[in-house]
């Protein structure tokens, strides 16, 4: 995996620029590309206390804005810290990156290092397929992950504000979101959430909550074994939510999209 991540990076990194220059704290400055939005202060101020010990073990990267002052490409937590540490300069690589191309390097960046929450990871690759129009294949060749991989963070994205709030501070985790997207209405999804937290559920267990909620009294609460499989063979195929409902001999398979673009990648699965 990493390794893709960092063949992504230096495809868009260009190769001239490779020295390393100290560089005035006070002449940086953050991006609005910047991928991660939410930083923990306890974890800045570890990071500072290991900058004073054994100083900054890799650069950070940064592009000149024009006016004497660079735009922060890659390393902002670093560069907070330093900041933290009361260092005056800090080491960066200065690259020529142009600005379509820093969102993509951030993101790329912080998957590598797993700094973000997974709505920050979901926003940033909705944000890469909007600005670049991308589809959910060229994202994960990308960002070096699997197409459902891909598919089920940006279904985060459906959920309420509630429960993202929940997630980008890890209350919850990607597993009980997922189970809360099979809960149909935004209310019902909410009131499951507050009991998975209040009761400090695992996801299994959260998973068997989520399934006690969603269409109380309806078939899918007693299916069969066999037809529980093959919806789970298929959630996993065509990654996004499936449902197979059966009387006797008839039945229908509904599948789920959140999207035009993601409708089109299904329907060249299934065609």
């Amino acid at each position: 995996m990493k390794t893709a991540l960092g063949k992504g990076i230096e495809a868009l990194i260009p190769e001239r620029g490779n020295e390393i220059s100290h560089i005035d704290i006070n002449r940086i400055f953050p991006s609005d590309q910047q991928p991660r939005k939410t930083f923990k202060n306890d974890s800045l101020k570890e990071l500072a206390a290991s900058i004073k010990e054994k100083g900054i073990l890799q650069p950070i990267i940064i592009t000149r804005v024009g006016d004497g002052t660079f735009r922060l490409v890659a390393g902002e937590r670093r560069w907070r810290a330093a900041g933290l540490a009361g260092m005056k300069k800090i080491p960066a690589l200065v690259k020529d990156i142009v600005s379509s191309d820093s969102l993509e390097i951030a993101l790329i960046e912080n998957l590598q290092r797993e700094d973000l929450n997974p709505v920050e990871t979901a926003e940033a690759f909705h944000r890469l397929m909007t600005d670049h129009a991308l589809t959910q294949d060229d994202l994960s060749i990308k960002v070096g992950k699997d197409r459902a991989t891909v598919a089920n963070y940006l279904r985060l994205l459906k959920l309420p504000g509630e429960i993202k709030s929940l997630l980008s501070n890890g209350t919850l985790s990607t597993g009980h979101a997922k189970a809360l997207l099979s809960i149909e209405g935004t209310k019902n999804q909410i009131e499951a959430a507050r009991r998975i937290v209040k009761r400090g559920l695992s996801v299994r267990e959260a998973e068997l909550l989520t399934k006690k909620s969603s269409r109380p009294g309806r078939e899918n609460i007693r299916k069969d074994p066999q037809i529980r499989s093959l919806e789970e063979k298929l959630i996993k195929s065509l990654g996004t939510k499936v449902r197979i409902m059966n009387r006797g001999k008839k039945g229908k398979i509904e599948i789920e999209f959140y999207s035009l673009e993601e409708l089109e990648r299904l329907l060249e699965v299934l065609l």
